[in-house]
């Protein structure tokens, strides 16, 4: 048998623990792979937006990458330490030092070369589900045809190749540090009681309960500048939450000894306190990487319910058309050309407008807008907002407020006097409105006071009411290629919509996927610090069990230490994730409740989906004789 074959075979025997490393690579070059089939598809090569969505997929792409990294490294150190006694028995029997690490060199790269095998042959599997599902994310109009990705194969295998070579060196350069009676005693030397710090422990309250009040206090802009150090004082508090807190708890809850004496607990927090500590670092990663995934899907979706919402809020009509002053010629044309598109594809319509009066406030240089009472009212009924009922000098203030805004002066009315006629308005009241294309307060007043003013400067606004807005997007695509270079404003609400979910849609598809790579690697991690004990729990529960623990005993305190592992940093994480997403709720002035929930719901649920099927293989293997 060659040096070769050798390494190949370890590999063979050890399939149980390098499968978890195995898939896992596989599954970060799978998707980067797929995300570089996307990025250089040849029909997305022109057009802004398309461009845009290239250099998002290539940054992703760099981001998977870079973590794909740290991922595997980190899973080497993991799978090393569970061979440690196997390396040390080697040099026992004659193996160098050098034939050692070139054992593990070449383990390392097969491994590695079949993970990007098998990562891009799933990839091109998955090729054609991926552009269908790009489509949808992106809105695209037409459909993206399967095609060779020479290009995205070759990036590809040179980037994970280059990756798992550099990884290689690593692992022969952390095992050089061992001793032989290190190997030789693997994990079987005893370990010393886990301690803790009282003064670290209150300290991380300390940090994490202070994060949270800025985080939830500051609004605003001031959410903007409050989030590095608020992410930074929080990283720092979770890292001394799981390294020193986590243990303080569980010696606490052992000096109570009605709690501790009770049942299987003497056993459960016993051992709970060193697993705690020997997890402290994966359950630190896990609970970042989960709160990223939270937080960047979250907002992800949250931004574009509140874009979209807004856009429809605010644009309650088909088509929207101002014209300045001085240009009411084009605007005729213009309106010609929109009714005859319209009345081209058989879509009816109501056509409203209001003309917006500039009026010079008296002994000042500010400038304030009135509108008719009777126009305002066409289109405040058409949009389903508040109407006014005026007569004789009467007069209303409108201010602008949409779902977004904090209108502090919602309620207060001001009065105002034009220059125009020296002509005083003491509104009724006021309202709010978005319909207009006004951005500040401006009044409207009855008709017989609208016709006694002098109008300098007169805008004019018109919108065209459609039963079904979804209808007129083609329409409103053709008008705005026409329209838009004109000296008026034209606006489609449909294509403009359409324009935006295709924007988001982009963002979305790479968010998510670089959340569920994050979520994947966090529950991966779990998994391989579960997998890397397994052969210590084996031996342990097994002595145990001779002293008369049942089955189901075992299986209990089993079952409340995966709990633990699984969702301990879940819950951290929710929590991380919840706050943020608040907190991001008081920077826009928008509630993320809605998103906050099903974002953070699902990943829970797909939690405990892992944990049931994960729980139930371990259980097995540790009780099995």
């Amino acid at each position: 048998m060659t040096f070769r074959q050798f390494a190949f075979n370890n590999v063979l025997r050890n399939k149980r623990t390098y499968g978890a490393y195995f898939l896992s690579s596989a599954f970060s070059v799978m998707v980067f792979f797929m995300y570089a089939v996307f990025a250089f598809h040849p029909d997305l090569t022109g057009g802004t937006i398309h461009k845009n969505i290239i250099t998002g997929m290539h940054f992703a792409e760099g981001l998977i990458y870079v973590f794909s990294f740290f991922f595997v490294l980190y899973s080497m150190s993991a799978f090393l330490k569970t061979r440690k006694k196997e390396f040390g028995l080697m040099i026992m029997l004659g193996m160098t030092h050098t034939q050692l690490r070139a054992m593990i060199f070449l383990e390392n790269v097969l491994i590695g070369f079949f993970a990007i095998v098998s990562g891009i042959m799933l990839g091109l599997v998955f090729s054609k589900i991926m552009l269908l599902a790009a489509q949808n994310f992106l809105q695209l109009d037409q459909s993206l045809p399967f095609y060779m990705p020479n290009q995205a194969i070759i990036l590809t295998f040179a980037a994970f190749a280059g990756l798992f070579v550099v990884i290689s060196f690593f692992t022969v350069v952390i095992l050089r540090a061992n001793k032989l009676i290190d190997l030789i005693k693997g994990s079987s030397m005893p370990r010393t009681e886990p301690k803790s710090s009282v003064t670290l422990s209150w300290f991380a309250v300390l940090l994490l309960c202070g994060g949270y009040a800025v985080a939830l206090i500051v609004k605003g802009i001031f959410v903007f500048y409050a989030m590095i150090p608020v992410t930074l004082v929080v990283i720092v508090g979770t890292y001394f939450l799981f390294t020193q807190l986590s243990v303080y708890v569980i010696h606490k809850s052992k000096n109570n000894r009605t709690f501790f004496w009770r049942k299987t607990n003497m056993l459960f927090l016993s051992d709970l306190a060193y697993r705690m500590k020997d997890n402290a670092r994966t359950f630190f990663m896990v609970a970042i990487l989960s709160t990223v995934a939270f937080s960047a899907i979250g907002s992800l979706v949250g931004f574009k319910t509140m874009s979209t919402e807004v856009m429809v809020n605010e644009n309650p009509f088909a088509f929207e058309y101002t014209a300045y002053v001085g240009n009411e010629k084009k605007a005729d044309e213009d309106l010609r050309t929109i009714q005859t598109a319209l009345q081209a594809e058989n879509i009816k319509y109501q056509r409203l407008q209001a003309a917006m009066s500039e009026q010079r406030i008296a002994d000042s240089v500010k400038i304030t807008t009135v509108v008719k009472a009777s126009e305002f009212n066409a289109i405040a009924i058409a949009a389903g907002e508040q109407t006014v009922n005026l007569k004789d000098d009467q007069s209303m203030m409108v201010q602008y407020s949409n779902s977004m805004s904090e209108n502090k002066d919602k309620g207060k009315v001001e009065g105002v006097r034009l220059q125009n006629g020296n002509i005083a308005l003491e509104p009724l009241g006021s309202l709010t409105s978005v319909t207009l294309p006004l951005f500040s307060k401006y009044y409207v007043v009855s008709d017989s006071l609208f016709d006694k003013l002098n109008h300098g400067k007169l805008e004019m606004f018109y919108a065209f009411d459609v039963a079904n807005m979804k209808q007129t997007e083609e329409v409103g695509e053709n008008l705005t290629k026409k329209l838009s270079m004109g000296s008026n404003h034209f606006m489609s609400t449909a294509y403009e919509l359409h324009q935006m979910n295709q924007g988001f849609g982009a963002v979305l598809f790479i968010g998510l996927f670089i959340g569920a790579v994050f979520f994947v690697a966090a529950g991966s991690f779990l998994y391989f610090r579960l997998y890397a004990d397994l052969g210590d729990d084996k031996v342990k529960f097994r002595s145990i069990m001779k002293l008369g623990l049942t089955d189901g005993e075992l299986s209990k305190i089993l079952t409340n230490q995966l709990l633990i592992l699984f969702f301990v940093p879940i819950v951290v994480a929710t929590i991380h994730g919840g706050v943020a997403l608040t907190s991001l709720q008081h920077m826009f002035g928008y509630s993320f409740m809605k998103e906050s929930f099903m974002v953070l719901g699902t990943f829970v649920l797909i939690q405990m989906v892992y944990f049931l099927l994960i729980r139930s293989r371990y259980i097995k293997q540790v009780i099995a004789k």
